[in-house]
């Protein structure tokens, strides 16, 4: 039997997570034992201490055993902890040992959401690749840059670690383990009972981009702005650095380094906001809303919308675009 460690971390930590997580193992282990076969699955919240945990200063938490009490587990389970990260982190320094000693005795170790901060404190994610919340991306950057993170992925999957994408996007890796270890028919009846899609692997239609201006180079902010504004038009990487009378070498460079895009990446990045939004808003046709964001070439717009979204522009207005009827 696995025995699975769902983490019961101090502060205001995600009960969704918590609560699904348990519940989706515990209900495959009751449809196992409903048809005759034997148990998978030994599921503990497992804190730092016996006492019960608040989250939000509404709802306790009691975990049913600690990581002084768990000499041996299979997996390990982080979900989100909300609030000042660097807090949080202090508040749960002593998950850190713990989950480093686990990993190296054989124990694989799953993040949910910026559960990812808590796992990456351990060195087990440097060099490799994470996903976390895409709002939560720029500072995990900044603090852990020995790691490979994915903006758009929901899953990872990298020498016995696991992590996945913001908030309910948890439920697509519950899915991914249970269909590892259990097999396909579990995981299809678990996405069934849950209603969860199981082929969603993408969290890139939900990421909203307002662009990354926390940093201070002035010039690059100011170019930035520029192309918020004016992104419609015919912009070039020169035109921009002679506008600031920067060398497009050192220009490209100051740009990356302060927003994480190239320049002709974060160009891309606000049109593809743009069209997403007028895609939400109206009928307008796809060729109308190119256009209107500064392409020309429906292929060339189609081909980098969907590397952006994860879904091609039609398929994102039948999402997202409901007409409203008149009454």
């Amino acid at each position: 039997m696995k025995h699975i460690s769902i983490l019961v971390p101090e502060g205001d930590t995600s009960l969704s997570n918590l609560e699904a997580t348990h519940k989706m193992f515990t209900m495959a282990n009751g449809h196992l034992e409903r048809s005759g076969q034997s148990l998978l699955f030994d599921v503990h919240l497992v804190g730092r201490s016996s006492k019960s945990q608040v989250s939000n200063g509404i709802f306790s938490i009691k975990p049913d055993c600690t990581i002084e009490e768990v000499k041996k587990t299979d997996l390990i389970i982080i979900p989100a902890i909300h609030g000042d990260i660097h807090k949080i982190l202090k508040a749960n320094l002593d998950f850190v040992p713990w989950i480093k000693a686990q990993y190296e005795k054989g124990a694989e170790v799953a993040s949910l959401c910026i559960g990812a901060f808590l796992l990456a404190k351990t060195g087990l994610l440097n060099g490799k690749s994470c996903a976390t919340h895409w709002l939560m991306t720029k500072a995990f950057r900044e603090m852990y840059p020995e790691v490979q993170l994915v903006d758009d992925k929901i899953i990872t999957d990298e020498a016995r670690i696991y992590t996945s994408g913001g908030a309910y996007s948890s439920l697509n890796l519950n899915l991914y383990l249970i269909e590892k270890f259990v097999g396909r028919d579990m995981a299809i009846l678990s996405s069934k009972i849950f209603e969860i899609d199981i082929n969603r692997q993408s969290q890139s239609p939900f990421i909203i981009f307002n662009g990354q201006k926390c940093h201070s180079d002035k010039a690059v902010k100011e170019a930035q702005e520029y192309i918020e504004v004016n992104f419609n038009e015919k912009l070039t990487v020169d035109g921009l650095s002679e506008m600031y009378a920067i060398s497009r070498r050192t220009f490209e460079r100051r740009f990356k380094k302060a927003t994480s895009n190239t320049v002709i990446e974060y160009i891309q990045r606000v049109r593809v906001e743009a069209a997403k939004k007028k895609l939400e808003a109206n009928g307008t046709s796809i060729n109308e809303v190119m256009y209107e964001v500064g392409y020309i070439d429906a292929k060339t717009f189609r081909e980098l919308f969907k590397k952006l979204v994860g879904m091609s522009p039609v398929d994102y207005r039948n999402r997202y675009y409901k007409e409203v009827e008149m009454v």
